[in-house]
């Protein structure tokens, strides 16, 4: 059984249960850029894919998730930690991205977004010539 040994660590939490109850949870985030598109890992662990929604409204993505409260009818709950109720994360993204092809995927707590670098934004080789040879290839043309 499990047993609560420590009151004081007890009253830290329940205190800033109590301090931050207006706010919702923070969603923790990875984010770097892996060829062509920018990749998003948000912890999630509890959640269901069901329980997941992800939105984008002009440049601003918003992840909402719920997880289930623990406390329910016919339930003794000892200890109750991890937070419960609804989770948002928004986040800007920069106009060089293609916010119409985003991929999500949800395995082992970790929800992966992938987001393509548009492309109009991405690295392209520009010819260098001569001072003469555009009108040249303009006259050719």
């Amino acid at each position: 059984m499990l047993m609560r040994t420590d009151p004081f660590r007890e009253f830290d939490r329940i205190t800033q249960q109590i301090l931050e109850s207006n706010r919702p949870a923070a969603v923790p985030m990875d984010a770097y850029r892996e060829g062509d598109d920018f990749v998003l890992h948000l912890d999630l662990p509890g959640v269901a894919p069901e329980g997941i929604d992800v939105e984008v409204e002009q440049n601003v993505l918003t992840v909402k998730a719920d997880r289930p409260a623990l406390r329910r009818e016919g339930r003794d709950v000892v200890a109750c930690e991890r937070p419960s109720g609804t989770f948002t994360r928004r986040i800007l993204l920069g106009d060089s991205l293609d916010t119409e092809n985003i991929a999500a995927d949800h395995a082992d707590g970790v929800l992966t977004l992938r987001i393509p670098v548009a492309e109009r934004s991405k690295a392209r080789k520009i010819v260098v010539g001569r001072p003469g040879d555009r009108r040249q290839t303009a006259i050719n043309a």
